[in-house]
């Protein structure tokens, strides 16, 4: 059995009520929900929350909300692999024969149903974890800071002449949902290394929504882009 896991709690400050607001005609926690039952690889779809509204409009849109997440796992501090072995624990104490569970962000909008089932794949493939991933637009070796006095100060001066052609391709974590066995989680392993995999995704399916600024951007990205093949 392979689960999804949405956490979602109600405490969002930077932009209130984030998971429940619209964005691009339905809550944004109805978009990860609608991709993860779309990618078929689900026995169940569950949202993990404190809260009763987010509750409701998870189960509107099609998932699970089988407990009500503990306090203590709902504050600025409570860790995504806390809440999601959490989520596990409960699982395996109802008798749910999990062997992999895929931890989704609530404002994952842009996240495929293939991208789900793509890294699926990857992790049937003997791994513990399997996650998208994004390449950085210019090589971070040559990136400079700003020194006392103000001048540019390479963080890798030894590529300052080397031609960004020449150096190999650089990836950061693209933030929408991470695969992992019932081992791997339970287990706590570690995310980064030599048994976890990803798959790369364009910049653009990857954006941080943070602030009333990004969420106006990327409300027209995805009407432009995903919006008619959800």
């Amino acid at each position: 059995m392979r689960i999804a896991i949405i956490p979602a709690r109600g405490g969002s400050k930077r932009i209130p009520r984030k998971n429940v607001r619209e964005f691009c005609g339905k809550p944004m926690i109805a978009w990860p929900i609608a991709a993860a039952s779309a990618s078929g690889v689900f026995d169940h779809v569950i949202v993990s929350t404190d809260d009763d509204e987010i509750a409701e409009v998870a189960r509107q849109a099609g998932a699970e909300t089988p407990f009500i997440r503990p306090a203590k796992l709902a504050d600025d501090y409570a860790g995504t692999t806390d809440v999601v072995t959490h989520a596990l624990s409960w699982a395996i104490d109802a008798g749910w024969p999990v062997e992999a569970a895929c931890c989704i962000y609530a404002t994952a909008a842009f996240v495929s149903a293939e991208d789900i089932a793509e890294s699926a794949q990857l992790l049937s493939e003997n791994c513990d974890f399997a996650f998208p991933a994004v390449r950085y637009g210019h090589p971070p070796q040559r990136g400079f800071v700003s020194a006392s006095d103000g001048s540019p100060q390479f963080l890798q001066p030894e590529h300052e002449t080397t031609r960004t052609q020449d150096l190999p391709p650089v990836f950061h974590d693209s933030g929408q949902f991470y695969w992992g066995t019932r081992e791997a989680w339970m287990e706590q392993r570690p995310f980064f290394g030599p048994r976890t995999r990803f798959i790369e995704l364009p910049e653009w399916r990857a954006l941080d929504i943070d602030r009333p600024e990004d969420w106006a951007m990327a409300e027209r990205i995805f009407a432009a882009n995903l919006k008619g093949d959800q």
